[in-house]
């Protein structure tokens, strides 16, 4: 009788030992479960603005599947431990640079749109505002030093615009996707960032786009723009945060630069340089190697940017500045190359011709012609084949630029982009 006395306690015991446990863990678990909760998990399935479209020759299941299969293996690729361990980076892949801030905003950016699918997207994201957060500008402890090269050593603490943006804008999406009542205020963090883009990195004459915060009212480029930094779908949240009437002006008087610099020199194509000079008098593409190549006033690497940025607005927010810019140059890509994705070329002049010897393809070319294919239905045979010519490129053959502006690309197209 002692013995089975002693069994029966001993059962008792164990007993409540596990129940304790398995009440532990369960409540660690909710924890963390609700640590992580996000309330627009992809896929979204978001409805663009009325008479835009989607590739409508593969179900929607199938674009969900293309685009979490592409950011599997971005992530894998990309997305890098810091030096300290609650930080992570997105890598540059080039020699010289270990990480840009243009990289770490379309990290940030497509790392918060994945989420839900990517239980794990929220301890990724915030490893990636540790980051840009250990690496502020000398301007400002909001704004991010624009290159680091090895051991996260800061190459200097100057900026560049346009990844501040795609940072900003990735924190408000933040602020939406988990709340505000975690360890970190996304909200806040972005009203102070996007302050501090207007503080720094606007043109406080012209209210348009400096390319830095290195930029002084007495600099010879005070002038001066890259075309990729307009995001007016961007500037529109920025705008609906601020509600100061900044971010308009910086809309409006964009969209007025782009429609000049269409009209007076690529009628035709409607294409818009890398960079543009003297936006207060007179504006023009600049100089062959204003500042990066020998292409600086073509539509080159930065310009490619432009029609996915454009389009966006109008998907978005049906802005019909947008529909029109995006059309000329919808119409243009369409009869220059027949029709045939594979005729896409890795640069073109203003009057709409090939670079020379850029007749390979370029992923950061091609993924924006297909968001900005989507804003008209007479697209749709077009943006079908531009979606599997695109799909079909295999993430080892490319490079960070290509593959990260893919990933996002691949997101707006397949209709899980979203406002915050």
């Amino acid at each position: 009788m002692k013995c089975a006395w002693k069994k029966r306690v001993l059962r008792n015991y164990w007993n409540c030992r596990r129940f304790n446990y398995v009440l532990l863990l369960s409540l660690f678990i909710g924890a963390q479960v609700n640590a992580q909760a996000v309330f627009k998990p992809f896929p979204q399935h978001n409805q663009y603005i009325t008479g835009s479209i989607k590739p409508n020759h593969v179900s929607q299941q199938q674009l969900d599947k293309q685009t979490s299969a592409f950011y599997d293996q971005w992530k894998a690729r990309y997305v890098k431990a810091g030096c300290q361990k609650d930080q992570c980076y997105i890598w540059f892949e080039k020699p010289g640079k270990q990480c840009v801030s243009e990289g770490q905003g379309y990290g940030m950016m497509i790392t918060v749109l994945m989420a839900g699918y990517d239980k794990a997207a929220k301890t990724t994201f915030d490893g990636l505002y540790n980051y840009y957060k250990a690496h502020p500008a000398k301007t400002s402890p909001y704004l991010m030093a624009w290159a680091q090269v090895k051991n996260c050593k800061d190459l200097d603490q100057t900026t560049a615009t346009d990844g501040d943006m795609d940072i900003a804008y990735s924190l408000l999406l933040a602020a939406k996707q988990w709340g505000i009542k975690g360890n970190i205020n996304y909200l806040q963090g972005a009203q102070n960032m996007i302050a501090a883009i207007m503080q720094h990195e606007i043109n406080a004459k012209t209210y348009t786009i400096l390319l830095s915060d290195a930029i002084e009212h007495d600099s010879k480029d005070y002038y001066d723009t890259r075309s990729s930094d307009f995001m007016p779908a961007h500037f529109k949240a920025f705008e609906s945060v601020l509600q100061n009437g900044k971010w308009q002006k910086v809309t409006g008087n964009s969209y007025q630069l782009f429609s000049v610099m269409q009209s007076k020199y690529s009628p035709d194509a409607g294409l818009i340089p890398d960079f543009i000079h003297s936006i207060n008098n007179n504006p023009r593409p600049v100089r062959a190697n204003y500042l990066e190549s020998p292409y600086d006033g073509y539509y080159n690497y930065n310009a490619c940017r432009v029609p996915w940025r454009i389009a966006s607005d109008y998907l978005l927010y049906g802005d019909a500045r947008a529909k029109t810019m995006v059309d000329k140059i919808n119409h243009w890509i369409r009869l220059t190359t027949s029709g045939n994705p594979d005729n896409i070329s890795a640069g073109y002049t203003l009057a709409g011709n090939d670079i020379k010897g850029r007749y390979f393809e370029a992923l950061s070319f091609i993924a924006p012609f297909t968001v900005s294919a989507m804003v008209d239905k007479s697209n749709q045979p077009w943006l079908n084949k531009l979606w599997d010519y695109l799909t079909g490129f295999k993430l080892k053959d490319y490079d960070y630029y290509d593959n990260s502006i893919k990933m996002l690309d691949m997101i707006i197209v397949s209709g899980n982009y979203w406002k915050p």
